[in-house]
């Protein structure tokens, strides 16, 4: 590997902790290869930043959360969970190649976190930072939510490492997203002998698919999106049972509740058919005027960055719905997040860390 320095920052350093991440799985729903990975990115931030990472305990598996002290005025907010189940290194190992790091979990979003901690590294003061590493964003973000809205409100200014978008740019507003599970109890019956006397679920699942599809409106950015459906047992058995999982985004707080909404009112097509469903859009809208203040100050350091609204959520769309100002994009240039091509492209990691570190210099100065 040709080492490569810019400024303050290594990037043969950077690639060298990136490995650490990447090599350390950290699936989500494994607490016992989230804690390992925990302890991997505390390893990271205390080598290169001094004092101490704190583990928070969840069900879900560590958080990780360091501060430089004194008051804080900036969180720098990231996750250490990946979508890709363990084995998967054995497939895709780390590697640099052609000007690319590729490996599981690279740009969703361990390339975000090591730029980040050498950006913060490259600070000679590092008072009023504070870096908050999750365990559950991938899933919900359900057991880090309080911690994260807590420290956001208490620094006052998020800087969220989740990729970039396409070509470098940030991302300064998200849609709100989640998911619902449409369950279907019917009744069981001979497919050959009586189907009548049945109560097809699969049939009842047919109609409430169409009914799901027709809740969207592309138009002002909704969209509801069947993705997964189950049903039957035997294919002479009428089926009593069938489920649908749907995911939603949406870009106001009016669609939200128009969509929520609706998914308690759906009703039965077939007599005898009953109808339960679970899920809520759990991650709010990030409005672009969330991320305005801080745009303007990234613009103002970095003359023709760009800024982009994306469909995907991410932990900022929590401390934005608070009020806090956030701005996110901030970690790695790539792309392929969640596909086996994964990609981080290499000479631009340097610049990322600066950009950070430039943000936070900015922020805590203010």
């Amino acid at each position: 590997m040709t080492t490569q320095k810019t400024g303050r920052v290594s990037v043969e350093a950077m690639l060298d902790d990136l490995r650490t991440l990447v090599e350390t799985e950290s699936p989500s729903r494994d607490p016992d290869a989230l804690t390992a990975s925990a302890k991997a990115v505390a390893g990271v931030i205390e080598h290169r930043l001094g004092g101490h990472a704190v583990l928070v305990e969840s069900e879900a598996g560590p958080h990780v959360h360091w501060s430089g002290g004194g008051e804080p005025k900036v969180l720098i907010l990231g996750h250490h969970d990946t979508v890709f189940p363990l084995g998967t290194l054995e497939r895709r190992p780390f590697a640099v190649e052609n000007g690319r790091a590729t490996g599981p979990g690279v740009f969703d979003m361990l390339g975000g976190l090591v730029q980040a901690v050498h950006g913060v590294a490259a600070l000679g003061d590092r008072s009023g930072v504070e870096i908050l590493v999750t365990a559950d964003e991938e899933v919900g973000s359900r057991s880090s939510r309080a911690l994260i809205e807590e420290r956001a409100v208490a620094c006052g200014a998020v800087l969220v490492v989740e990729g970039a978008a396409d070509g470098g740019g940030l991302k300064t507003g998200r849609k709100g997203c989640g998911s619902f599970r449409v369950s279907i109890t019917g009744r069981a019956a001979h497919a050959g002998l009586e189907p009548a006397a049945g109560v097809n679920a699969l049939v009842e699942a047919a109609h409430q698919v169409l009914d799901i599809a027709a809740l969207g409106r592309p138009g002002i950015g909704t969209t509801v999106t069947p993705t997964v459906a189950a049903a039957g047992t035997l294919d002479n058995v009428v089926p009593a049972e069938a489920t649908v999982s749907v995911d939603v985004r949406v870009e106001s707080n009016a669609e939200k509740e128009r969509i929520e909404s609706a998914f308690a009112a759906l009703t039965p097509h077939l007599d005898g058919a009953e109808i339960t469903v679970e899920g809520s859009i759990g991650r709010p809208p990030m409005p672009e005027s969330a991320s305005a203040e801080l745009f303007a100050l990234a613009q103002r350091l970095r003359p023709g960055i760009e800024g982009r609204a994306v469909g995907g959520g991410s932990d900022g769309n929590f401390t934005a719905a608070l009020g806090v100002p956030t701005l996110d994009g901030l970690g790695a240039v790539g792309g392929g997040a969640h596909a086996d091509h994964e990609y981080v492209v290499v000479e631009a990691m340097a610049e990322r860390a600066h950009l950070v570190a430039d943000l936070v210099a900015a922020l805590r100065n203010a």
